[in-house]
């Protein structure tokens, strides 16, 4: 699908149905596959299925996945599931294969 970006975002990032970086924990309508430069930018976002996302910190393969407040994977202990973890991460900045999980 392609949403209209609220705000420049990188690619590989979670995103809100209003095209927004979300709040932590929050649930999130995909993953952006290319980078928004700014307000208004048409970006491609995976919604269903897998994708890439980076991570904000180690993350174990099959690990419930949350968002942290700028859109990247971090282990979930709070609040939406968006995905499960299918390659792992040993440090904030490595892209993980991950299966999006409606919500």
């Amino acid at each position: 699908m392609i949403a209209a970006a609220a705000a420049a975002m990188p690619a590989n990032r979670f995103l809100t149905g209003a095209g927004a970086v979300p709040a932590a924990n929050a649930n999130v309508m995909g993953v952006t596959r290319a980078p928004a430069g700014a307000v208004g930018d048409l970006v491609p976002v995976d919604s269903l299925g897998i994708t890439e996302v980076e991570a904000s910190a180690a993350i174990a393969v099959n690990a419930a996945i949350a968002t942290t407040n700028d859109g990247r994977a971090v282990t979930h202990s709070t609040g939406a599931v968006v995905a499960r973890s299918r390659t792992a991460a040993a440090a904030a900045g490595q892209l993980i294969e991950v299966m999006l999980i409606p919500n």
